[in-house]
């Protein structure tokens, strides 16, 4: 397992830098001026300009700025903003915000998705089977930013059950609503994906033989059928993270939620690559993390995934 597990490891160093290249490259080609912009109405003295320009190596190739900021990178510096904030200072107070609204979002996905999806494939062709691919296929219909402006609009805001937008009264109140927004629009895919996978093993031989020796079907579903089923889930799980980190960003921007999202915006409007490769790493590396996991998790349920 420690092999498997440094074969993963070494397979995402690659990986890492040429995702983090490329957002770099992206950032580099936004048009405009961003000491430039930093002025607003009031235009800064080119002796200014070119001091700053010079002091964040703007001045330098795409190539030169991208190994100048992954040296001071894997030396611990992050950096400053253009507006000198810094920016380790900035990820420790909106990584919380980030985190506890995806995990939350994760966590009321899992329960909706997996509850169902497992009840749907153990009974398929029956009632709830049918009512779950009615309610997955009116999820799938709806556009997320719609979903989460109506949400904001009727449950906030016309109805009062919940704050209207930023973060002012904690988790779980400020958080509640995005995170069952978020988590309701991902349950669609994971339901399904777990309702075809508990659907295909409860036909399987193995499980007709158990079914024919008299075991109980609650012992063959939770001994046998689900340690099976679990390998696609799992995987769907862990790809579908960066949708739900995807999402996260995108509903900070929404429901006013002070964190990585809002900080990303605000950085790429800012054509701040820095900035922006930096949050790209952090989303990267957890987002690789969870991968990780996932594959030690399939290593575990399937020892012969460990040599493949």
């Amino acid at each position: 397992m420690l092999r498997f597990a440094l074969r993963r490891l070494l397979i995402m160093i690659p990986i890492a830098v040429i995702v983090t290249f490329l957002v770099y490259a992206m950032v580099f080609a936004l048009p405009g001026d961003p000491i430039r912009a930093l002025s607003g109405q009031k235009p800064l003295a080119e002796s200014v300009i070119a001091a700053k320009r010079a002091y964040y190596h703007l001045d330098d190739p795409l190539f030169a700025q991208y190994l100048h900021f992954m040296g001071n990178l894997l030396k611990g510096d992050l950096g400053q903003t253009f507006d000198g904030q810094d920016i380790g200072e900035q990820l420790g107070l909106r990584w919380p915000v980030t985190l506890q609204l995806g995990l939350t979002a994760l966590a009321i996905q899992l329960v909706l998705g997996l509850v169902s999806g497992v009840y749907a494939g153990w009974r398929r062709d029956g009632f709830v089977d049918r009512a779950l691919l009615g309610a997955t296929l009116g999820v799938l219909a709806v556009p997320g930013l719609v979903a989460m402006f109506f949400a904001q609009s009727f449950f906030a805001v016309e109805l009062g059950w919940f704050p209207v937008s930023g973060a002012t009264d904690g988790w779980p109140g400020s958080y509640l609503l995005p995170a069952t927004v978020l988590g309701v629009l991902g349950f669609a895919g994971l339901a399904r994906v777990t309702r075809t996978s508990i659907a295909e093993v409860a036909s399987a031989d193995f499980v007709r033989t158990a079914r024919a020796k008299g075991l109980a079907p609650n012992r063959i579903l939770w001994g046998h059928v689900l340690r099976n089923a679990m390998l696609p889930v799992i995987t769907y799980i862990g790809l579908d993270l960066a949708g739900i980190l995807g999402g996260a960003i995108i509903t900070e921007g929404i429901y006013n939620l002070n964190g990585i999202g809002q900080f990303m915006f605000r950085s790429i409007a800012m054509k701040e690559g820095g900035v922006v490769v930096t949050l790209s790493t952090v989303l990267l590396l957890g987002y690789m993390l969870v991968n990780l996991v996932v594959d030690l998790l399939y290593g575990l349920l399937d020892p012969r995934v460990r040599h493949v």
